[in-house]
């Protein structure tokens, strides 16, 4: 049966149609899409291997932060064998691998304006002397950010002028650390409330993750970083 000229141009203008929608799904993606080689063959192709992975953001957060905010992870130890780590914009600060690790607190300075690393140290909670600790602490600069994450033991040589240090910084949960606890706390110099960021792990015989040492923690989040005072 011949078609009428108008039924014609219907036919023709649907097939134009489809095709049109068959090639822009091939181009622009998307599960339901098929591949310019497989259009008249009508057979799907899959996703490749590197579009089904989920896409990462800085330090493995699951989602990008808002600008001007950094990105940052912390792990403390986990009993005394695998050290801390400490990620900033996707930079690793602080590990094992970088070989600054060290039993006691590990801890991360960082300009808070910028975002640039001031400093590193580890201080040994055990065995050390906690003058090297308050040495380094008194003296910080207003709007310093302070990352720290335990290792082994961080609590047995602390003072009541190191706690309140901590505290001054925006720490709630170091006025009781003790022996063996996992804590991981992300303060500043200069904060007016307590730190939003900060967890720490009680070291407890009958919930310990290791023996002797209770389980390794790990937080993330999104930093806002201080406005300038120049201009």
């Amino acid at each position: 049966m011949r078609l009428t000229g108008p039924l014609r141009g219907v036919v023709v203008l649907l097939l134009l149609v489809g095709f049109t929608w068959l090639l822009v799904s091939a181009l622009f993606g998307g599960e339901s899409s098929l591949s310019v080689r497989n259009i008249f063959t009508g057979t799907r192709e899959e996703p490749t291997q590197s579009e089904m992975r989920p896409r990462r953001y800085k330090c493995g957060l699951s989602a990008p932060c808002p600008p001007k905010h950094l990105a940052f992870r912390l792990v403390s130890g986990a009993a005394n064998v695998i050290g801390p780590k400490i990620c900033l914009e996707d930079k690793m600060l602080v590990s094992s691998v970088k070989n600054n690790v060290g039993r006691g607190l590990n801890i991360a300075l960082v300009n808070g304006v910028t975002g640039e690393l001031l400093e590193t140290r580890t201080f040994d909670m055990w065995a050390g002397d906690v003058s090297h600790l308050l040495k380094f602490l008194r003296p910080l600069h207003e709007g310093t950010l302070v990352f720290v994450a335990s290792f082994d033991d961080a609590a047995t040589k602390l003072n009541d002028e190191s706690r309140r240090l901590f505290e001054e910084l925006g720490s709630t949960a170091v006025k009781e650390l003790a022996f063996r606890d996992s804590w991981v706390f992300v303060g500043a110099k200069g904060i007016e409330n307590k730190s939003p960021f900060e967890q720490r792990m009680k070291n407890s015989k009958s919930s310990n993750k290791y023996e002797g040492w209770p389980e390794s923690l790990e937080m993330d989040g999104c930093i806002p970083m201080r406005p300038s005072l120049q201009g």
